[in-house]
């Protein structure tokens, strides 16, 4: 029986003393997928380039020389002391535990707050609150990213005029003691 099946198979392969040559099909490869994944890495490396860009933030620091003086209604000045909290008081003139106030870093009742109210005071007495000016002072044991969080609401909240000063002895012995 394998005999059969053997002579069977040669007379398949043979046909009539010829060989029967292969055929080949020829491949296609369709490059459709391949050209829209290309386009989409393109397109991603554009797009991540972009968002990825420093920003730079402009800092006009005083010049030295005599200072400025503000009016008491139109000032707010802010102390960080490197803790979540944030002290400020109205004004410029620093008075111990009088009118000294604490908030956060808060989005709804924190700093942000703390200026709408104060350029709701200067538009209720017919000031415009673009001329509300704000006193920024770190402490030595801020970080950073609090510093940056200040400026950050200066600009969310346009404030056009503010400053960045040093602790006055009375204000950095507060701190510490709040600390």
């Amino acid at each position: 029986m394998t005999q059969i099946n053997f002579v069977a198979l040669r007379k398949n392969k043979l046909a009539l003393g010829r060989k029967i040559k292969p055929t080949y099909k020829s491949i296609r490869i369709d490059m459709t997928p391949m050209v829209d994944l290309g386009f989409l890495l393109i397109t991603f490396f554009i797009f991540t380039t972009e968002i990825s860009k420093p920003a730079t933030m402009h800092l006009n620091m005083p010049h030295d020389g005599p200072p400025i003086k503000t009016p008491e209604s139109k000032s707010l000045t802010i102390l960080l002391n490197g803790t979540d909290k944030i002290f400020y008081y109205h004004g410029t003139e620093f008075a111990a535990n009088e009118h000294m106030y604490e908030t956060s870093f808060d989005e709804l009742k924190g700093l942000g707050r703390v200026i709408r109210e104060k350029q709701l005071k200067l538009q209720n007495m017919h000031v415009e609150k673009a001329e509300l000016f704000v006193l920024i002072k770190p402490g030595n044991e801020t970080f950073y990213k609090d510093f940056i969080a200040v400026l950050d609401e200066m600009l969310i909240n346009k404030v056009t005029r503010y400053a960045v000063t040093d602790l006055e002895k009375g204000e950095a012995t507060y701190l510490d003691r709040h600390r």
